[in-house]
């Protein structure tokens, strides 16, 4: 079982502030244990051949992605070799995934955000090869359970995701999943449902706070926030959600 990472931003992001540089993000996973990672840019594919020997001697095998936004929404691209970044609206991408074998995720799908899919959900479903469980949750408030009634409507696998935009975000919420540490292999996988999800809620305060960094991050001069590298606080002990499973809560967070 490989522990994964699928949704995840560095500093060569082109919209998002993001503190870390792609190696660091690839050190972050390797000490938490990580076996794959996917760097996922906002409608930039990252490409991945100038840091596969680092990723390899530290036992990551990165899978090519991003995060492209499509009228509108963002949806996860992986594992396609060409054309997932002039992906504009639905009939391209079904076009794509006839000539790629790529894997397409619906990230934060039920959010309240205007980039969520929402309705589109139901309106595309068959373009959807998997939905994500978000990282972003508390133990009170969880948009992730409409994107389990979707995943079982649709009877599509869920995957857990950090979107990660701070190294303090690894670990709390990710996937198991039964292959070789191999790109094609892993989302191979994942169609054949051979993933589970690991998730704990983060607590009120460090979501509050974190949603805070993210919004300001543009305004307030560089260094401002000071990011922590450790998780520590960042969550709380959790009984497993529906569909999804979660260590005891004397594991240890990472």
């Amino acid at each position: 079982m490989l522990k994964v990472e699928l949704h995840a931003h560095s500093a060569d992001d082109p919209l998002d502030a993001i503190p870390h540089t792609t190696t660091q993000l690839i050190d972050r996973a390797a000490s938490l244990g990580y076996r794959a990672l996917a760097v996922t840019l906002h409608d930039r594919q990252l490409d991945p051949r100038p840091y596969q020997s680092y990723a390899a001697e530290r036992g990551i095998t990165l899978i090519p992605g991003t995060e492209r936004t499509i009228c509108g929404k963002h949806v996860l691209l992986l594992n396609f070799r060409r054309g997932a970044e002039a992906v504009t609206n639905f009939d391209e991408l079904r076009a794509l995934k006839a000539r790629e074998p790529g894997l397409v995720i619906a990230p934060h799908p039920f959010f309240p955000s205007s980039t969520a899919l929402g309705r589109l959900m139901h309106r595309y479903a068959d373009l959807f090869d998997a939905v994500e469980y978000n990282a972003m949750f508390t133990s009170v408030i969880n948009f992730n359970t409409a994107a389990e009634r979707w995943a079982r409507e649709y009877g599509a696998p869920i995957v857990g995701n950090g979107d990660i935009h701070r190294l303090r975000q690894m670990g709390t919420t990710y996937s198991m999943i039964d292959a070789e540490p191999d790109a094609d292999a892993i989302c191979d996988a994942i169609r054949a449902r051979r993933v589970r999800v690991v998730a704990r809620p983060v607590t009120f305060r460090a979501a509050a706070g974190l949603i805070a960094e993210l919004m300001t991050t543009h305004v307030l001069p560089a260094g401002f926030w000071n990011e922590p590298e450790e998780s520590a606080g960042f969550i709380v002990p959790s009984t497993p959600r529906s569909g999804v499973s979660a260590p005891p809560p004397s594991a240890s967070a990472v």
